[in-house]
């Protein structure tokens, strides 16, 4: 069995997707989609920046689906090979999310750019800047993790946001609990306990506001029947449903990514590949956690055209 998966954010960077645009019309079509659909140059910032524009969350969010989703299109329309005959299940980490679906046909792209435009916009405003914090630890595996979560929030919030691999823990809350658990994680036994260079403390309960601005936003968005099954953030278990899918989005704005959980969960299902797509983050985390899987990362043209002949 296989999975495609898609990347969070972090991935982008400066450049991402020209190559592949110069080397096909498929992906210059879905840039070109992508722009329209948000009455905005996406594309010229992904090639050209500036890096600190390209990060904001507002830009980052549909730069890294569009890249990821030009990739698997180009796969499937000049290299023959369609997710639905492919993919036994998707997957995505965090904003991954959503391009997964839009893989798997749930949304089209234009409502997938502009649901990742009005995430990124609402959970850049959730709290203000300097209030909330993330931070990783490196060699802390997630239970001491909670601990240390726990004993440093101290009446604030600080919880895991992401759960990524053993040995690899995002906490999210308020800075200073954030702070006080980096140095807690440290005693605790961890390699590296260090602050995460992002706008906004995602994936915490802090982005409640988050939450109610896509619960509004996905009220009346279609949710198409799935080529391939979907393993969510929030549950780590696969779901198809509709409704189901409409309200995990809404919850996984201020829930834990079980990143490790989903892949570990797919491996028992009996999923031995996992492909991701635009981009080389989650895939590496795959090794880690189902130890007999293969695992790779699909990002240029000569990827493309390699896996084309494998599948």
């Amino acid at each position: 069995m296989r999975a495609f998966i898609f990347p969070g954010q972090g991935s982008q960077a400066v450049g991402m997707g020209s190559a592949l645009a110069e080397a096909s019309a498929v992906a210059r079509e879905t840039f070109e989609e992508v722009d329209e659909a948000l009455g905005q140059n996406l594309s010229q910032l992904m090639r050209e920046g500036p890096e600190d524009e390209l990060t904001l969350t507002e830009n980052a969010q549909p730069a890294i689906m569009a890249n990821a989703i030009a990739t698997l299109r180009v796969l499937e329309k000049e290299g023959g090979i369609t997710l639905a005959d492919t993919a036994d299940f998707v997957a995505g980490h965090s904003l991954g999310e959503y391009t997964a679906l839009c893989a798997a046909g749930g949304f089209d792209l234009a409502t997938t750019v502009r649901l990742l435009k009005r995430r990124g916009q609402a959970m850049q405003a959730a709290v203000p800047v300097g209030e909330g914090a993330m931070a990783v630890f490196l060699g802390l595996d997630f239970d001491p993790a909670q601990e240390v979560a726990e004993a440093a929030a101290q009446g604030e919030v600080c919880v895991i946001a992401n759960d990524n691999a053993p040995g690899q823990i995002v906490i999210s809350g308020h800075k200073g609990a954030v702070d006080r658990a980096c140095e807690m994680a440290k005693e605790k036994g961890a390699r590296r306990a260090m602050p995460l260079a992002v706008s906004a403390p995602f994936h915490c309960p802090l982005m409640k506001p988050a939450a109610d601005a896509m619960e509004e936003a996905l009220s009346d968005v279609e949710i198409h029947p799935l080529s391939a099954m979907l393993y969510a953030n929030v549950t780590a278990s696969a779901v198809g449903e509709h409704e189901a899918i409409r309200g995990l989005l809404v919850e996984q704005v201020t829930a834990m990514v079980r990143w490790r959980e989903s892949i570990a969960a797919m491996a028992e299902e009996g999923v031995s590949e996992f492909i991701e797509f635009g981009g080389k983050v989650v895939a590496p985390m795959v090794k880690r956690i189902a130890l007999d899987a293969d695992q790779k990362s699909v990002v240029s043209m000569d990827d493309i055209e390699a896996l084309a002949k494998a599948l």
